[in-house]
């Protein structure tokens, strides 16, 4: 039987560089007009009894080549439950194996959130008792783009997810920080709805999360370095966000992503911001250590160097929120390899340990919203 390789669905990335039996040589298509790709995405029909062998030969020319070692693909035969395979990476090539005990297979960077997943997620949300949506505006390539507002108080709480859309695992968080928001019987939800009004976009780059893009929008953007200067021609997606956000102010915001090298969760601030003092750094800080106390799914000991005071970057959203409004801003990142410090070998940094994660940043933010 032949084996067929197809990506032309809603967030595939891959092309065939040749097959030769039981071994396939892909490549990951960039992002238009720009040089980012490490997104893959793709399904594998009629090997069934074969033990296939898959290299993606344009492995070390991605973006962050250096996250290849230790990193294993996702696969999956229904779509919804996405397991680890095996992974190696040597000479600019990474390769994995598959034995095919069903008809078809699915296989991604990391558990896929499509864009009828997200439609679905809206639909759900808007229709929930206290939720209000609202359509910000038009994409690039005419997508909507989606703000859920929730709870009454005075402080203004923005959580946003996806401005890379190869970073799944960001809109599988906002799946369940809005579940857990949600919830009329949590009582941190509760708390949060109380004393603060909720503003959401679960994914900041339809666009390129339909186009199978790694980092950018549709016409190659990095919409996280756009927050200085956002324009509707290259990054109206930005521009909208913050337009909203201008008009609310931003007590305290979360930039939800994910990092391709550090097997770990961890936490980026804003330090190096010309408007920089102890007293708003240390509230970051605080968040930081009291969810590391929560829960076994975040750490401190692992991520980025800090800025150099006044060397900060303010065409990142972090920064530039926090020097903007005075907010306690800071970046998520999660892991496409799996959390080391609690792994789970089978399904690796999952969707269902992304919705956990959210559930105690959120727990977290409701111990402490009263000190922001």
């Amino acid at each position: 039987m032949t084996i067929h390789i197809n990506a032309a669905f809603d967030s595939g990335n891959i092309r065939v560089a040749a097959i030769d039996g039981d071994r396939i040589d892909l490549e990951i298509v960039a992002d238009h007009q720009s040089d980012f790709f490490q997104w893959f995405h793709f399904r594998v029909a009629g090997a069934r009894g074969r033990r296939v062998t898959f290299r993606i030969v344009n492995a070390g020319k991605a973006a962050y080549a250096f996250g290849w070692p230790g990193y294993r693909a996702r696969v999956s035969t229904d779509r919804e439950t996405w397991r680890l395979t095996d992974g190696a990476y040597a000479d600019g090539v990474f390769s994995f194996n598959h034995s095919f005990e069903s008809d078809i297979a699915w296989f991604a960077y990391f558990a896929p959130y499509s864009m009828e997943r997200h439609q679905d997620l809206i639909a759900r949300m808007a229709t929930t008792a206290g939720v209000t949506h609202r359509e910000l505006g038009r994409t690039l390539d005419g997508r909507a783009l989606d703000l859920l507002t929730l709870g009454d108080g005075p402080k203004q709480v923005w959580l946003y997810a996806r401005q890379h859309p190869g970073e799944s695992m960001a809109e599988w968080w906002m799946e369940g920080a809005l579940e857990m928001l949600t919830d009329p019987t949590d009582a941190a939800a509760r708390a949060l709805r109380e004393k603060t009004t909720l503003h959401l976009v679960p994914n900041m780059n339809p666009d390129g999360s339909f186009r199978g893009h790694l980092r950018t929008n549709a016409v190659g953007v990095n919409l996280n370095r756009e927050w200085h200067s956002p324009s509707m021609d290259k990054s109206p997606e930005v521009f909208l966000v913050r337009a909203a956000m201008d008009e609310t102010g931003v007590d305290f915001a979360m930039d939800v992503h994910g990092d391709e090298a550090i097997p770990a969760n961890f936490l980026a601030g804003f330090e190096g911001i010309p408007s920089w003092t102890d007293a708003l750094g240390d509230k970051f800080y605080d968040y930081g250590r009291r969810l590391a106390d929560a829960t076994p799914l975040f750490q401190l000991e692992q991520g980025y160097e800090k800025s150099a005071p006044g060397m900060a970057n303010l065409s990142m959203s972090t920064n530039q929120l926090a020097e903007r409004f005075g907010a306690v801003a800071m970046t998520l990142e999660m892991p496409f390899k799996d959390h080391d410090p609690s792994p789970d070998a089978e399904f690796g940094w999952s969707p269902e340990r992304c919705k956990a994660l959210a559930h105690a940043c959120l727990d977290t933010l409701a111990g402490m919203i009263d000190d922001l």
